[in-house]
């Protein structure tokens, strides 16, 4: 009777213990690959942002800090479709004519093609309770020249949320380490760039 008694508990330990290295070894690669899942959208979100706000400088001349901004720009802006043809008295075919053929809406030229897309959730970052991202812009000088700069970023503190805490603080100190921005971000308000950090 005891032996069997035994032979139930060691079962059961066994059982146990396996379940706790198989849960060991799939925290890692669920937290990794819910992390990836979240960072697809909000790339693509920060990569909007950027499209549009080089729309934007285009039309204005600098780049905006303002989500309200960028979004009316969207909304009702226009950019002209411009047709380049060789220059015909030029004949070395350097030169070129410019010729503007009409104007197409700032949404339908970005997102005309993006079912379902909505404007008015550009600042909105994905995977969270409403945050939004940070945007600011600004002018730096290089070289003698004052340049335009943007930066739109958020933070992994915020689209990890209600994933497992030690993973998120593990990621944010490698960030750190390696004098990482730790999240996610496009542009730069100390360098001339529209690069995302995770290209």
């Amino acid at each position: 009777m005891k032996i069997t008694i035994l032979k139930v508990v060691l079962a059961a330990a066994i059982v146990v213990l396996a379940y706790l290295v198989y849960d060991s070894i799939m925290q890692p690669i669920e937290f990794l690959k819910e992390k990836r899942h979240r960072e697809v959208e909000i790339i693509q979100k920060l990569k909007d942002i950027r499209d549009l706000q080089t729309y934007y400088k285009n039309a204005k001349g600098s780049y905006t800090a303002n989500f309200d901004s960028l979004i009316a720009f969207a909304s009702y802006g226009e950019i002209p479709v411009v047709r380049i043809i060789p220059d015909p008295n030029d004949t070395t075919f350097t030169l070129t004519i410019s010729d503007t053929l009409g104007y197409i809406k700032v949404f339908d030229s970005l997102f005309g093609k993006r079912k379902h897309f909505d404007i008015k959730q550009l600042a909105v970052v994905p995977f969270t309770d409403g945050a939004k991202f940070e945007m600011d812009a600004g002018e730096i000088e290089r070289g003698g020249v004052k340049v335009s700069v943007f930066e739109a970023k958020v933070h992994s503190s915020v689209y990890l949320k209600g994933l497992d805490q030690q993973r998120v603080l593990n990621q944010i100190a490698a960030d750190k380490a390696l004098d990482r921005y730790p999240g996610l971000k496009v542009g730069s308000l100390t360098e001339p760039t529209v690069n995302g950090n995770w290209e």
